[in-house]
């Protein structure tokens, strides 16, 4: 099996993927802010890190996957006050509609979903922990992470503090000690959330809830590490400093982010208003031609938008999926004989396929590439049929890749529901072979009821002089 390779933000190059515990793969990927509907740029990483998952299972790793929902944040406060809604009823509304809508884009939920709210008790624990390690303190009922007393802050985006501390605007607050230090607790404030704590009453800071559940769920160190390239500063890097502060341990060995949804060159964002919703593209397209999309580009590539888009790569999708639907209508008339020359060479194209999708897979999970193998096995098998080829062996073989690198891992055929409708007509042709038996048997009073059962269920029998046919 190749190794595999990924690349990693924290060193910028491609390295060798080492598990730290053997056979088993931890990730932690950066979740949503709850407040409004779900969008491309929110599907975009829930579907790459789906397809991770499923690769690494494939190659039989364990996986465990872990998906925050911060659910406690001043956007979710503002549009409390908004509307006079309690906030984490938006929340809990919004987390229910984005799970909805993975569930329809084929993603497979993740092993935790924890929530901020419900990870207090861990949150001030840590926060703690920081402060009794000096690398925290507390003033007026808030805390900050001193950024000066972790060396390596910067290690991530390659930022240098003195650098940061000229060039970046911080929020001004009298209370910091330096102006790149940033909030683990946030005092009480009259019309938001608030939880006791040793500092009185008040809510977690961004970044330290992350930091808090990866501790809780996957322990002081763990594999991967994923989000958006947006993310990789402040909250990737503050994420970092925090924990690594806390544990003296790595946080995490490979840092993996994806790149933005643009939508006419800009970086699509609720808070610009430039969104498109998961929900509305679900009315108008399969899951399968969505993932296609979203996964016809490199995950660390800008995904680009624009009206028409969808409808402009579902030519290469339905192309796909009809030469998929027709080998699999081959296979049921297949030859099973002795193998010719022709099937031998065909069948080592497909093997030498096969170890090129691993190697596309294995390196930096580049998906586009893999969509262009399996554009190029439609090539191959289709000229195999041209040519009279009708060997089992040689279209099971492409059916069994297409469905574990189309199907099974990236989600983009629909194998599934070609299986469903060959079950469905092979049922209706045992129906009507049965009857004919009655028929023949002159049991026409329990052949017409079947007829007329058939009929209330939209199915049509023809009787002619070459036997029974059906349609719908």
């Amino acid at each position: 099996m190749n190794k595999i390779k990924v690349y990693n933000t924290l060193t910028q190059k491609k390295e060798e993927f080492i598990p730290r515990k053997e056979g088993e793969v931890s990730i932690y990927v950066c979740g949503v802010t709850p407040y409004s509907d779900a969008h491309l740029g929110h599907a975009r990483p829930s579907v790459v890190w789906d397809v991770i998952r499923k690769y690494f299972r494939s190659r039989g790793y364990k996986v465990t996957l872990v998906q925050n929902f911060t659910d406690v944040d001043d956007k979710i406060i503002v549009r409390s006050q908004e509307t006079g809604i309690p906030a984490l009823d938006i929340s809990g509304k919004y987390i229910e509609e984005y799970l909805r809508d993975m569930d329809e884009l084929g993603v497979e939920r993740a092993d935790f979903y924890p929530k901020v709210s419900e990870h207090i008790t861990e949150i001030v624990e840590l926060v703690e922990t920081l402060v009794e390690k000096d690398h925290a303190y507390s003033a007026n009922g808030d805390v900050f992470f001193h950024v000066a007393s972790f060396p390596e802050y910067g290690k991530l985006s390659k930022q240098k503090l003195d650098e940061l501390r000229q060039g970046t605007r911080f929020e001004v607050d009298p209370n910091k000690r330096d102006a790149t230090d940033f909030a683990l607790w946030k005092s009480a404030k009259e019309g938001e959330p608030a939880w006791e704590s040793p500092w009185g009453q008040g809510r977690p800071g961004w970044h330290i809830e992350c930091s808090a559940m990866s501790l809780k769920y996957l322990g002081e160190g763990f594999d991967f590490h994923g989000g958006g390239n947006d993310l990789i500063f402040p909250h990737h890097e503050n994420e970092i400093a925090q924990s690594e502060a806390a544990t003296g341990e790595p946080l995490a060995s490979y840092w993996v982010h994806n790149g933005m949804v643009n939508l006419k060159d800009t970086k699509m964002s609720k808070s610009i208003g430039n969104v498109i919703t998961v929900g509305r593209l679900i009315e108008k397209h399969s899951k399968e031609l969505l993932r296609f999309y979203l996964l016809s580009t490199h995950y660390r590539t800008e995904l680009e938008y624009y009206d028409g888009k969808i409808e402009e790569v579902s030519k290469g999708w339905k192309r796909l999926n009809d030469a998929v639907s027709n080998l699999q209508e081959s296979l049921s008339n297949a030859d099973s004989g002795e193998l010719s020359e022709k099937d031998l060479a065909v069948l080592d194209v497909l093997h030498d396929f096969e170890q090129e999708m691993e190697v596309a897979f294995s390196d930096d999970f580049n998906t586009a590439r893999v969509l262009g193998i399996l554009f190029e096995m439609v090539r191959e098998i289709n000229v195999y049929k041209h040519n009279r080829g009708t060997h089992e062996k040689v279209l099971q073989k492409a059916c069994d890749l297409f469905q574990l690198y189309g199907s099974d891992i990236l989600g983009i055929i629909q194998l599934e529901k070609a299986n469903q409708d060959g079950l469905v007509d092979s049922l209706l042709d045992l129906v009507v072979e049965l009857r004919e038996d009655l028929r023949k048997d002159k049991n026409f009073g329990l052949a017409d009821k079947i007829r007329y059962r058939l009929a209330d269920l939209g199915i049509t029998l023809e009787d002619t002089p070459q036997g029974t046919r059906w349609k719908v």
